[in-house]
């Protein structure tokens, strides 16, 4: 048993490694690492070289001028310039004055090799060699430098002066550095620092490595919780802790989660309620159905209760099927709607559902872009429920009013009320006022008003009193014409 799991984790340790998403962003970076090392390291060398060779220059000048000042000086205050005079100088000159490491100082008399200081000199600095004919017969300064094939001598930069001593007699100082060692040197230095950044970056990317899995904590435990969601159980949450687009991306998925299990909650409601309601049609229906004699007065009393229970099931499939559509982006066809007309037009219609005292409030001059069939069967079941509630004797009253923001139409009655712990419940699915004095209705009236409310994202109000009446405010925001959506 103990082989099989160290097969299987040999096997799967190193796919489940490579696929996380920490070792990717690290893989990538290393990439990028290395192709960014690769491009400065030439850059660096050349750079490093460059500040060598300038301050080599710099030293070279200096020298260079340190010597040609002594000898104006010596120049100026010999009577005599002889050879011999001239050769003295040299000799004192070059026995004081040592010259810094990879330095050469070389004096020429008449195109011949005199002095060196030091006294051994690099194989291309010596008599006979291509660059020392490079300084032969020389008329005027030459500054230049010589490129050895040999890498322990390097580059050669040197500077090389004509020294005027008589009319017969000439003289040339010369003044080279070897490049080779500062160089070497140099990147000794690159190369213990290359060392240690490259143990240090290691170190540093397994320590990010860790640290990445830490920060993506959250992603692993996204993945543990879809898992563990199900159609039966959608209560699981990410643990939200710290802050940035992780901890974010924590909190959204939790949110979508919330409305996922309210959706599929009032889905199960919706889809138990609506069972319900149509299991009591059905029942009736088949139960008389199943009792019909041959009586033709019980044969029509039967038909006309079957035909009432099937027209019952059919508005209460509209409503369903309404509510369906209301979800949809295309459930709204916008018009333009004068807000009184329609208000009339309404008013006309109410006069139908039942005898009552109706009263028509007019204080509205606008325009509204909205649906206008969805608008007419939100208020009439508005106009419904208020006629359902009320008494002969009683008062309806339909109105509308515009703001600036919004167009507001209302039915106001003076009948029965509502007790305020029923209102908060009144516009769910399937949800009948108690004192409701006509069962037949599907409990689906107010549901359909907000739904046709939200998707012009507009909103329903409701002021109710037991025993005072209620109104019902069906509340749409005015938007510009040139807008072709809500």
């Amino acid at each position: 048993m103990s082989n099989i799991l160290v097969n299987w984790l040999q096997r799967a340790y190193p796919q489940q490694f490579f696929r996380q998403a920490r070792t990717r962003i690290l893989l990538l970076y290393i990439l990028v690492l290395a192709v960014l090392m690769s491009l400065a390291i030439p850059l660096f060398r050349y750079l490093l070289f460059y500040q060598i060779d300038q301050r080599v220059r710099a030293d070279l000048r200096e020298s260079r001028a340190d010597f040609l000042q002594a000898f104006n000086d010596w120049n100026q205050q010999s009577s005599t310039q002889t050879l011999g005079d001239f050769q003295a100088f040299i000799d004192a000159y070059m026995e004081e004055k040592l010259p810094a490491d990879d330095n050469y100082f070389l004096i020429l008399l008449e195109d011949e090799f005199y002095r060196a200081n030091p006294v051994v000199l690099l194989k291309p600095l010596r008599p006979g060699s291509p660059l020392y004919q490079r300084w032969l017969n020389l008329e005027e300064g030459k500054r230049g430098e010589w490129h050895s094939p040999d890498p322990d001598i390097g580059k050669i930069l040197y500077k090389a002066d004509p020294l005027i001593l008589d009319s017969n007699q000439r003289a040339t100082y010369i003044s080279t550095h070897a490049t080779a060692g500062e160089h070497n040197e140099a990147l000794e230095g690159v190369y213990v620092f290359i060392l240690v950044a490259s143990g240090v970056l290691i170190i540093a990317l397994m320590v990010d490595w860790l640290i990445a899995g830490f920060l993506f904590a959250p992603v692993r435990s996204l993945v543990k919780t879809t898992r563990l969601i199900s159609e039966t159980d959608l209560s699981q949450r990410i643990p939200e802790k710290g802050t940035g687009e992780l901890a974010e991306l924590a909190k959204t998925f939790n949110a979508m989660m919330d409305r996922l299990e309210f959706a599929f909650n009032s889905q199960r409601s919706f889809i138990n309620d609506a069972g319900h309601e149509l299991r009591t049609p059905i029942t009736i229906v088949r139960g008389h159905l199943e009792l019909m004699g041959d009586d033709p007065r019980e044969q029509h009393e039967t038909i006309s209760l079957v035909l009432d229970e099937l027209d019952r099931m059919g508005r209460l499939v509209e409503g369903m099927v309404l509510l369906a559509r209301s979800e949809r982006p295309d459930f709204l066809q916008l018009e333009k709607v004068e807000v009184s007309e329609l208000t009339k037009e309404l008013f006309a219609k109410a006069h139908t559902l039942a005898s009552r005292k109706w009263q028509l409030m007019l204080n509205a001059h606008q325009q509204l872009m909205c649906d206008r069939q969805q608008i007419t069967g939100a208020m009439l079941n508005l106009l419904r429920n208020a006629s359902q509630h009320t008494k002969k004797e009683d008062t309806i009253e339909l109105g509308c009013s515009c703001t600036q923001t919004e167009a507001r139409f209302w039915v106001r009655d003076t009948g029965t009320g509502i007790a305020p712990e029923v209102q908060p419940a009144l516009f769910n699915r399937f949800t009948r006022a108690p004192n409701n004095r006509q069962r037949e209705g599907s409990g689906l009236g107010l549901a359909i008003v907000k739904a046709i409310a939200d998707s012009h994202r507009g909103r329903i109000e409701l002021v109710s009193e037991p025993g005072v009446g209620s109104t019902f405010t069906l509340c749409i925001p005015i938007i510009p014409f040139r807008d072709s959506q809500i």
